[in-house]
């Protein structure tokens, strides 16, 4: 069977164009993605941070590690909910062993580090992909959460950790890996990821 070349011509054209413009349409869909996983980030770390000061002030370092213990998980759990997206906090150093980062959250944080050496700015640090997951393709994204001030009298130098936060710190993750911090450093990261 012989095609006229300009039938040819114009269904190779029809097919350039389609796949094209499926090109255009998911990086369009990326981009609405990413700028959702950014808003949700953005939004529930403020949120942590408040609650977590607002306990310091009240009731003292101690009692804050209840914060980081019980509220954080309620925080994302409703978080997730609402938004649509798993959110959780990971760290290479992790206190809580729910805070384990799976192979692609490694490789993130590490890098990470990496950036943070290299001098770049620790409040932009960010990873998103797209990744197939066991033939599930899911959408996932990082942001780094660097080491505050006020993280320190937790996460600092165990010398100069209080020796109530010492043993509250024990009691609840008596498997602590996240000590030893200095301000500027990255603590860990905000990891969400959602099925496309």
């Amino acid at each position: 069977m012989k095609f006229h070349p300009r039938i040819l011509s114009t269904s190779i054209h029809l097919a350039l164009c389609a796949t094209l413009f499926s090109s255009v349409n998911a990086m369009a869909d990326d981009s609405a993605v990413l700028e959702s996983a950014r808003s949700v980030a953005t939004a529930m770390l403020p949120k942590l941070l408040k609650v977590l000061t607002e306990e310091i002030a009240q009731n003292g370092v101690a009692a804050a590690i209840g914060v980081c213990n019980v509220k954080a998980p309620q925080m994302a759990k409703a978080a997730s909910e609402q938004s649509g997206w798993a959110i959780r906090r990971v760290s290479l150093r992790n206190r809580n062993p729910k805070a384990v980062p799976d192979a692609w959250e490694r490789a993130t944080l590490q890098e990470f580090d990496q950036r943070a050496l290299a001098g770049e700015d620790l409040s932009k640090l960010e990873k998103y992909a797209s990744v197939d997951e066991a033939g599930v393709k899911e959408f996932r994204y990082m942001k780094a959460l660097p080491v505050q001030k006020p993280c320190l009298a937790c996460h600092g130098e165990s010398a100069s950790i209080k020796p109530d936060v010492a043993e509250r710190i024990h009691a609840l993750y008596p498997d602590d890996k996240a000590t030893g911090y200095a301000e500027g450093q990255i603590r860990g990261a905000i990891t969400l990821r959602k099925i496309q």
